[in-house]
């Protein structure tokens, strides 16, 4: 039998959000993403909070996907959120592949601003632990 103490613990039912008759992987993989988006909601309040606008959430390129896009003046913060048991598994799940991903959907995004590639970009990566708790590493891609 599948462990909820998970879900319960954070006052849900342990089906919420759930398929019905899901096989065992199905729900594992929509826990993942519900999980996974509930730490994205969490970062993005964290950004808000210390005065970065949300101007865009789960922005698909072609390319791949970009978790949050928040406004940083006239540029941008892309941020990538990674959520795990622990701070550094998390940051372990972040790849080259992944960030060259993210910086061509960047570009994709960047299309549509008038400044165009000329905008003001960083990449930040937000850790997620299981406790809920958020670190966030700005400016990885700096010199």
């Amino acid at each position: 039998m599948a462990d909820r103490r998970g879900t319960q613990a954070a006052g849900r039912s342990p089906s919420a959000g759930l398929q019905t008759g899901a096989s065992a992987a199905t729900q594992r993989g929509q826990r993942a993403n519900l999980a996974g988006l509930a730490a994205e909601a969490s970062v993005a309040a964290d950004y808000v909070r210390r005065g970065y606008p949300i101007a865009r959430r789960r922005f698909r390129g072609r390319a791949g996907e970009i978790d949050l896009i928040a406004r940083d003046g006239a540029g941008f913060v892309l941020v990538e959120v990674k959520k795990a048991a622990t701070f550094a598994r998390a940051a372990e799940r972040v790849t080259r592949r992944q960030i060259e991903r993210i910086f061509a959907a960047a570009g994709e995004f960047l299309a549509t601003e008038v400044l165009g590639m000329n905008t003001d970009l960083r990449l930040d990566v937000a850790l997620v632990d299981a406790r809920g708790m958020v670190r966030i590493i700005e400016n990885v891609m700096a010199d």
